[in-house]
């Protein structure tokens, strides 16, 4: 059995506040310095699942990990190794800074299909830079082939996947024929932490790097749908109300007069 699993390097979601800042353009975020990104979240959920998946199979199961961006730091990148796939393919292309949605779906779709056939292809249900959830939708349609979202349990029969996908009140199972998309969300489990003999094996791979024209995609495949404007960080202005009073009970007194003149109680 062949898995794919798309990852994606993001920005640390952990950094702080202050070390989160805009280019001069107003249009794209500055890497923080001195911070290391760090492979999306949920896409280590599914790096898991393929794990999983690949363990409980009776027959060989190769996992390929495929990432579509630039500057890539390859420590973070190799961690998908160390946990257990077997092979790293980087589209690594200073214009995929600049792909949207539509276009990093069309990069993921001609990378699958220049190293598939698979019978399963893994995303995270959404990227902690952009929380879209865009690009695992476009990439099953361009491939033609079923889509289940937010799954939090996956199991192989045959020619067939049983998913567990998490709803309002609880799950759903559903059953899909392979090839087929799932998009893998964080109630799968925590992903394991890579063991020192898996950080040794993968060392020594080396990923697959392609340019964008390896790829056969026109610059109107790959053209942005969606035009940013400008990008803004949120103000937030604290605002407090002094409640007088001759002693702590007269202010107690005001203060619930005042709440309940906002109908808060």
């Amino acid at each position: 059995m062949r898995i794919a699993v798309c990852a994606k390097q993001v920005p640390d979601p952990d950094i702080p506040p202050s070390q989160f800042k805009l280019s001069s353009s107003g249009r794209a975020v500055e890497p923080p310095r001195n911070v290391s990104p760090v492979i999306n979240g949920f896409d280590l959920n599914a790096v898991e699942a393929a794990v999983r998946i690949k363990e409980s199979a009776d027959s060989d199961t190769e996992i390929t990990v495929i990432s579509v961006g630039h500057g890539f730091a390859l420590d973070v990148m190799k961690r998908a190794l160390a946990t257990g796939a077997d092979r790293l393919v980087l589209v690594d292309d200073p214009s995929a800074q600049d792909l949207d949605a539509a276009g990093t779906a069309q990069v993921l779709a001609a990378t699958l299909s220049m190293h598939g056939p698979f019978d399963l292809v893994l995303c995270g249900r959404q990227a902690s830079d952009w929380d879209q959830a865009h690009v695992p939708l476009f990439v099953a349609e361009l491939m033609d082939i079923p889509c289940v979202t937010v799954a939090r349990r996956i199991d192989i029969d045959g020619a067939s996947a049983t998913v567990e996908r998490v709803v309002p009140d609880g799950y759903q199972v559903v059953e899909v024929a392979l090839p087929a998309l799932v998009t893998v969300s964080n109630e799968l489990g925590e992903p394991r932490y890579p063991a020192l003999k898996g950080i040794m094996a993968a060392s020594r791979k080396q990923p697959e790097v392609h340019k964008l024209d390896e790829l056969g995609l026109t610059d109107e495949q790959i053209a942005p749908m969606v035009e940013l404007i400008s990008l803004e960080i949120p103000q937030r202005q604290g605002r407090a109300e002094m409640i007088d009073g001759a002693d702590d009970a007269e202010k107690g007194r005001n203060l619930a007069i005042r709440l309940r003149h906002e109908r808060l109680i």
